[in-house]
Parts: C-alpha cells; sequence; structure tokens
C-alpha cells in the first residue's frame, strides 16, 4: 500500500528512515548499485521527497504502527 512520506530520523546505526504517514517506518538507505537514493544523504534532498509516496508492506501485512523516536 502506497504511504506517503511525513518526516524522518536516524536509527541507532545512523542510517536514515522515513516516517510514513500510516505510523509505520521505512530504511531508505542510498546503496549503490543496489539501492540508488542519492536525495538521502541531504536535508534537502530529503525535504524534497516529504509527501513522495513509498510502497508501505508492514501495511500490506496489518502490522501494528512502529514507534518514533
Amino acid at each position: 500500500m502506497k504511504q506517503p512520506i511525513t518526516g524522518y530520523h536516524k536509527d541507532e546505526e545512523c542510517h536514515w528512515v522515513a516516517q510514513l504517514a500510516c505510523g509505520h517506518n521505512q530504511h531508505v538507505r542510498h546503496d549503490p548499485p543496489w539501492v540508488n537514493r542519492p536525495w538521502v544523504v541531504s536535508e534537502d534532498g530529503r525535504e524534497s521527497m516529504i509527501g513522495f509516496e513509498l510502497d508501505c508492506k508492514k501495511c500490506d501485512e496489518g502490522a501494528p504502527v512502529d514507534e518514533r523516536p
């Protein structure tokens, strides 16, 4: 299910995590050549993706909302 990004935080390993409108969190790593998300590495890039919809597998599975810092 598609859900918009509402914000971000870093996990305990300093990886960026998108906070989705549904209450779930999803890692948004830039790890070329496997994952190409150059927008993750800058504040302007992350801000430009607020509202962008990601596919939330946790919603598809009916998972409870995630904890957020």
